[in-house]
């Protein structure tokens, strides 16, 4: 019986701390997710593939991840998007897993000269948590408008003007910023 008794302690144990670090793998990326959209979002984890397996099935079209310490990216760094921009974002860590950032904006800039890059959902926002570690973190947020310009959208494309802008204007890449990011 005390055998019995300690062997099935041990396993409740072990689930309990497997249990504790499968929780944290789904509430690490959630901080990133406005309150709003924490409940029903999403939460993956990336493969060496640049594939994904989903950790939480969400009910919003809200997905968040965590690419702390990936390549050009900080060593915190937790994002939430549309679940639509996946196919980008695996594309955008493939690219970004050459390491080098000459190298990188070079391989993004072929993609853009000859159609291969993949668009992200037009008005889906890109939520931010990054920094160099958890205590000391921003937020960035913001709204993919591929292909815009000051010509289709009356926006800015510089923050010159101190107010909402376009960056990267005429690009896939395109997206709003707001003054002071």
């Amino acid at each position: 019986m005390k055998r019995t008794t300690i062997i099935v302690f041990s396993v409740l144990a072990v689930s309990a701390g497997a249990f504790a670090q499968d929780q944290a793998a789904i509430d690490k990326p959630l901080m990133a997710a406005p309150a709003q959209l924490k409940a029903g979002a999403t939460v993956i984890k990336w493969k060496a593939d640049f594939t994904y397996d989903t950790l939480k099935k969400g009910t919003n079209k809200l997905v968040c991840y965590d690419i702390s310490g990936y390549p050009t990216h900080q060593p915190f760094n937790l994002e939430c998007t549309n679940l639509g921009n996946l196919p980008r974002v695996a594309q955008n860590l493939k690219t970004e897993a050459l390491g080098d950032r000459a190298k990188v904006n070079a391989a993004f800039a072929e993609m853009e000269k000859n159609g291969t890059r993949v668009k992200p959902e037009y008005g889906s926002v890109w939520y931010h948590l990054m920094g160099r570690d958890a205590e000391n973190t921003r937020t960035h947020l913001t709204i993919a408008v591929p292909m815009a310009t000051t010509q289709t959208t009356g926006l800015p494309e510089s923050r010159d003007a101190g107010t909402v802008w376009i960056m990267n204007a005429g690009t896939t890449t395109a997206h709003l910023m707001t003054p002071g990011e």
